[in-house]
């Protein structure tokens, strides 16, 4: 009778056993990869997300089996023990259970779930489907007694998460990236592709001071000279004054006009093959922008502030660099403006976007109140510091190299611990001067 007692304990730990790696497994399951294998025609991974889609229900199933397999084993193993060695057997019972539940029904099982829990999720799918079918009428039970509890101690609601799917799918991407599995590059792509619903085409676009642009009045000998000298194809062009752009010019249509005048450039008329301006709002969103590109069948637009001055130009290219980066020439110029000095410290064009900087160096300066480099140093600054100056914040000195009156063309930018920077910014000074 002993040896049945003991078999029936044997059997509990591991249902127990069973309870405990399913929990482990079906909790840790990635949602994601479940999907993936589904639409693959993995009809276990369907049942998993079935499982999943009634998590309250599970976990009850699954603490329900395991408390009722522990509490089972340990009873029959007390009564056994007592009849062994009397009252003092509990005691007896109590320690040896302790070490094989502990053991073999929960830590063993959790351990070899946690190492795979995709794995032994299909593997635990169907045997829990049927747990949960046999255990449904108490389940439900529970289910009520637990919402009846909740609502009585104010707990009850829709479960808010924290961050938003977005947020929560670029943290995935960062912690595979921490841990390895993802490289540097792919994981600025994605964090790219997820930022485009944020960003504004300001946030993208070259500004108006270092468009290229021609004076449409020019001769048509100056202005062929001027469009071959250049290194784009689409040039804007204005009349009168810079503001007042008339047109687009392309390359290519100019080549063909020529063609078409033998050679001639003194016939060519510039206004009658420039393409009309396309203007666009500063505050669209970068995908908005995408699509409209992609709906219009054209790369260049024109950005105009509230007012309808013109702020810049943005291009198709200039948003797919916010997916994939910007593409590194013979000497490794990895962003153009950024020049990485022996010391550690990087040398930084004043009109270098934060966002590419963050890109090249893996920083995280804030880009929420400055587009540029120089823009976040005036923004901290809340002046336009002169040569010389210094300032320390967001964990990195800045220091400015050379200014052109109001605009700051080149900084030095250098880490700084953690306690150099606490240090420094205790006397609030605006800046000090080299």
């Amino acid at each position: 009778m002993d040896w049945l007692g003991f078999t029936i304990v044997i059997l509990c730990l591991l249902v127990s056993g069973f309870f405990a790696a399913s929990e482990t497994a079906l909790t840790g399951a990635s949602r994601a990869s479940m999907l993936r294998l589904s639409k693959q025609g993995n009809r276990d991974a369907d049942v998993v997300s079935g499982l999943l889609d009634m998590r309250e229900r599970l976990i009850g199933a699954l603490l329900l089996g395991n408390n009722i397999a522990n509490i089972s084993a340990s009873a029959l193993a007390t009564s056994i023990f007592t009849g062994w060695f009397g009252d003092v057997g509990v005691l007896y019972a109590t320690g040896l259970m302790t070490a094989l539940v502990v053991i073999f029904a929960e830590v063993l099982p959790k351990t070899i779930a946690i190492n795979a829990p995709d794995r032994m999720a299909l593997a635990v799918a169907r045997p829990m489907r049927m747990t949960m079918y046999v255990l449904g009428p108490l389940l439900r039970i529970v289910e009520v007694i637990v919402r009846v509890l909740m609502r009585l101690f104010g707990l009850a609601g829709e479960h808010q998460a924290i961050l938003s799917p977005t947020e929560r799918l670029r943290g995935a991407v960062d912690l595979l990236h921490h841990e390895g599995k993802v490289e540097k590059q792919d994981r600025d792509m994605l964090g790219g592709l997820l930022d485009l619903r944020e960003l504004q085409v300001s946030d993208v676009m070259i500004h108006r001071t270092e468009m290229m642009m021609i004076n449409a009045d020019l001769p048509p000998e100056d202005l062929v000279r001027e469009v071959l000298a250049t290194e784009y194809t689409r040039i804007p062009l204005w009349r009168e004054k810079p503001e007042n752009i008339i047109g687009v010019l392309h390359a290519k249509d100019l080549l063909r006009a020529i063609r078409a005048a033998d050679g001639d450039t003194s016939r060519i008329d510039v206004s009658t093959i420039a393409l009309p301006p396309w203007f666009v709002p500063e505050m669209r969103t970068v995908s908005e922008q995408l699509k409209a590109f992609r709906r219009r069948k054209t790369h260049f637009a024109l950005v105009v502030d509230e007012y309808g001055e013109v702020e810049g130009l943005v291009t198709l290219e200039d948003i797919l660099e916010e997916i994939v980066g910007d593409i590194s020439d013979e000497h490794d110029v990895v962003v153009a403006g950024v020049r990485a000095q022996p010391d550690g410290s990087v040398v930084v064009d004043g009109s270098v976007p934060i966002r590419d900087l963050n890109r090249a160096m893996d920083w995280h300066l804030p880009d929420e109140e400055a587009t540029t480099v120089a823009g976040l140093v005036i923004h901290e600054a809340r002046s336009i510091p002169d040569r010389g100056q210094s300032f320390t914040f967001h964990g990195f000195r800045f220091r400015v190299l050379r200014r052109e009156r109001n605009r700051i063309t080149a900084l030095r930018i250098s880490p700084v611990p953690r306690e150099a920077e606490m240090e420094e910014a205790r006397p609030k000074r605006a800046g000090t001067s080299f």
